[in-house]
């Protein structure tokens, strides 16, 4: 019987069948095999139905076991009885032994078929006395052996026996004419309580043996621990070198390697000096374990890499997975076929590890990866907490990132929640809301909104913070869970710990029934919003200039704003994507560049002032000018720059370090200093705050206007550039043409998490006497020239920025500087 699918010892069986689990490098139906061939029985039909090709190919005809195999297969699963049927053409000729393929033991099958035969029984049945006869179906014969009760996976209630069916069985063909063919049928619950209730002469063979029903991952840890243990009348293949340490052949063990049996080494196997294997441990067919490495009742599939001082407790390691430097994996942890954990990382006991993922340096799992690609090293990335819907951001997700989040503030407090339009996000919102109002955290739930209006409320109404959920942009299929503090802005790097470190405990505060938090539904959130922005940002000249302006929301939730603010504005406006677009709630560059062409069309055919596209959360902007021409984001940063230091004629802004030093000549002509931040959001927004920056921007579409607020706020934005446009008197074609040309060139380059360090030494050694600014990465200056190498925070790609007087230079210096990455990586 081999046609299981071995659902609760998953991962292991996640792309293989339970049957070719390998109990010592064999597979458990080959322990099973052996066992027959001993007691004479050379002649066996497989019944075979998931992942059935792989038992064929490994088994084939059974020769080289010196038996004969066929195969009987399910096209859909038939039963316990049904599947037997399905090879009854095999079975008719003489009595047949059923037995399972995937549980281990050494019963006497010579002895049971002759209690069969001296009883004349129909079907005997093997039992044996286990201590916890839950997951079993319990039974009871009389003295001679004949069965009077039986029952299948009864509970405590139901005990009446400690004497368990262990699914092998000695049967006369004539019991296949009591099943029913081509439809599922069970032994246990259909077919013997029928015979038992006819009288037919079914009798219980009780064994005095070793039976182990591999279905846990207990179980299987325990049958390897057995058979080195010699509780099994099993063959070990391989070498007995010491008592009861078995290696096998060609393996090559260093002698300052530690050996504590019983445990057993695969073929091929390297061990190297300083590695310490204990007890219990299984290695498979050319793993490699290196120096310092401890492993105690570790079992390891074949080809496994264990690196240097890593250290795996009571786990199993499915084939082909490479534990790095470092690595730990806890008691209980399961990791599938063809993993990476890199270096550092750690697995706590009880985590499993699905086939094909990643657990990235330094990361810390303590809940299982099923459908998530990867295991994170952190929680937070540059957007919050993001990843594919349903996959990477699950609901469970969201209530334990919202339960750790709450955990961290006071209880009462009050935090404020948002979304953008979709519906993956409104789900979302309101698994975190559960978990924040169960956490004592009092909620104002906005429903959808801007981004920015979720900040400004959590900044105004003094609030412990808030969360906001999006789509992450320009992938549909991926969002981002968004952290406030109290000003609003991202959570600091320290609260991101705080924060990560409750929620890798999972130590999360819950309410007594008395203490749940309340959620509330502000009135006129939109309405407080932009009556503070009105007041704020000057608009004076607006009216007088009689602009015409074009927008476009892009279906998002600027909509829900723009129609309370624009009638105070004094502007004539044309607004298109003005109905929030659940199923399209953001966009690619392909659409957002066929929607900022279709904007520019509008406004040269209408001869507007200029138009402005927002993404669809309102937090940043794209301009079209007069003509219609789409102002790249770089370039539209040094139009606001030159309209704001024009207007100011003092002051500071902030700007982040990959931004072109054409901006500082830009704001050196009217006398404004420049604050170079990291790339960082949060550090941006940080440096906004203080008293005498006006102005900052991230070149790419997002803009803080600090007399509003210190946040990126594209309606923020706007209005302001209504405001200077309209004062200035002169288009945005003619002012973006005065401003000299950027040669500034990106480039990405792929590097290893383990690599990074090295990467930015390399770039040090290379930099020789050069200036080096290291604000953010290391900025390499060389007169008019400069690189930055910045390591990504988020994924394993390091990024390059270069800026030369013309663009063949800037090309050749992002080609010498990405070689020496190249080189180090």
């Amino acid at each position: 019987m081999a046609g299981g699918e071995g659902t609760r010892l998953r991962p292991m069986t996640a792309n293989q069948p339970k049957p070719l689990l390998p109990l010592l490098n064999r597979p458990i139906m080959e322990h099973v095999l052996r066992l027959l061939k001993r007691h004479g029985f050379d002649e066996t039909v497989v019944t075979v139905q998931f992942l059935a090709s792989l038992i064929r190919d490994y088994f084939g005809d059974g020769s080289e076991l010196g038996m004969t195999l066929s195969y009987a297969t399910e096209e859909v699963p038939l039963g316990t009885a049904g599947s037997v049927k399905n090879a009854e053409a095999a079975l008719r000729d003489d009595r047949f032994v059923v037995i399972s393929g995937d549980a281990l033991t050494d019963l006497d099958l010579t002895d049971m078929v002759r209690f069969h035969r001296e009883n004349g029984a129909l079907v005997t049945i093997g039992l044996k006395r286990v201590p916890n006869p839950l997951e079993f179906g319990i039974v009871i014969a009389d003295e001679r052996g004949r069965i009077q009760r039986f029952l299948e996976k009864p509970t405590w209630g139901q005990v009446f026996s400690d004497t368990v069916n262990t699914g092998i069985y000695v049967m006369e063909p004539e019991v296949l004419d009591h099943v029913a063919t081509g439809r599922p049928v069970d032994w246990s619950g259909d077919v013997f309580p029928r015979l038992l209730a006819e009288g037919a002469p079914l009798f219980g063979y009780v064994a005095d043996c070793y039976w182990e029903d591999v279905g846990t991952h207990e179980s299987y840890l325990k049958a390897q621990a057995d058979l080195l243990s010699g509780l099994v009348d099993a063959r070990i293949d391989g070498f007995e070198t010491s008592p009861g340490v078995w290696i096998g052949e060609g393996a090559e063990i260093d002698p300052g390697a530690v050996l504590r049996g019983p445990l057993f080494i695969g073929d091929y196997v390297q061990v190297e000096k300083g590695a310490e294997l204990r007890k219990f441990t299984v290695l498979g067919n050319n793993v490699v374990v290196r120096e310092g490495a401890q492993l105690h009742r570790a079992v390891l599939g074949d080809n496994v890499f264990v690196g240097p001082f890593a250290d795996l407790r009571g786990c199993a390691v499915g084939k082909r997975t490479d534990l790095m430097a470092g690595a730990r994996v806890g008691e209980g942890a399961i990791i599938g076929d063809e993993c990476t954990i890199e270096p550092e990382a750690v697995v706590h006991g009880g985590v499993k590890i699905y086939p094909f993922k990643t657990i990235e340096a330094g990361a810390v799992v303590n809940t299982s990866v099923i459908w998530e690609s990867r295991g994170r090293r952190t929680l937070f990335g540059p957007r919050g907490v993001s990843g594919l819907v349903n996959v990477d951001i699950t609901p469970e997700l969201a209530v334990r990132l919202a339960g750790a989040y709450a955990t961290t503030l006071s209880k009462g407090s009050t935090v404020v929640t948002g979304r953008d339009a979709s519906r993956a996000a409104r789900t979302l919102k309101r698994a975190v809301i559960s978990a924040l109002t169960a956490g004592t955290v009092n909620v104002q739930d906005l429903e959808a909104c801007t981004l920015p209006a979720a900040r400004f409320r959590a900044a105004r109404e003094e609030c412990a913070g808030g969360v906001y959920v999006r789509t992450t942009p320009g992938d549909s299929q991926s969002v981002d869970i968004m952290f406030f503090d109290p000003s609003g802005a991202d959570l600091s790097q320290a609260a991101q710990r705080k924060l990560e470190r409750v929620f890798g405990r999972q130590e999360y505060r819950r309410a007594f029934p008395g203490e749940i938090a309340e959620l509330t539904y502000p009135a006129r959130s939109a309405e407080a919003y932009t009556r503070d922005l009105l007041d704020r940002v000057d608009t004076g000249g607006v009216r007088e200039a009689e602009l015409k302006i074009i927008l476009d929301c892009a279906g998002g939730t600027a909509s829900l704003v723009l129609p309370s603010l624009l009638g105070r504005v004094g502007v004539e406006f044309l607004t298109r994507g003005n109905a929030l677009d659940e199923i399209t709630p953001t966009e690619t560059a392909e659409q957002r560049a066929a929607g900022l062409a279709r904007l520019g069309e509008l406004v040269a055919s209408s001869r507007a002032a200029f138009g402005v596209r927002f993404d669809t959360v309102g937090e940043r902007i794209s301009l079209v000018d007069e003509n219609g021409a789409v102002i790249p984001d770089d370039r539209a940063l040094l139009v606001l720059l030159d309209l704001v230091a024009a207007e100011r004629r003092g002051g500071r802004v902030a700007l982040p370090v990959t931004t072109t030093r054409v901006a500082a000549d830009v704001c050196a002509a009217h006398g404004v200093e420049v604050i170079w931040t990291t790339t960082a959001q949060p550090d941006l927004t940080r440096a906004a705050a203080a008293p005498d920056v006006i102005f900052a921007g991230d070149g790419r579409g997002g803009f803080v206007v600090p007399e509003f607020g210190s946040s990126v706020d594209g309606l923020a934005a706007f209005l302001r550039l209504v405001g200077l446009v309209a004062r200035a008197g002169r288009p945005l074609s003619r002012i973006e043409g005065a401003i000299p040309a950027a040669h500034l060139l990106r480039r990405s380059v792929p590097t290893p998490w383990a690599a990074k360090g090295g990467v930015m030494r390399r770039v040090v050694e290379a930099a020789g006497d050069a200036v080096i600014d290291t604000t953010d990465g290391v900025r390499v200056v060389d007169g008019d020239r400069w690189t930055l190498v910045l390591p990504d925070p988020a994924e394993p790609v390091t990024h390059l920025w270069a800026e030369a007087p013309d663009a063949a230079a800037a090309r050749d210096l992002v080609d010498t500087w990405a070689a020496v990455v190249e080189g180090a990586v």
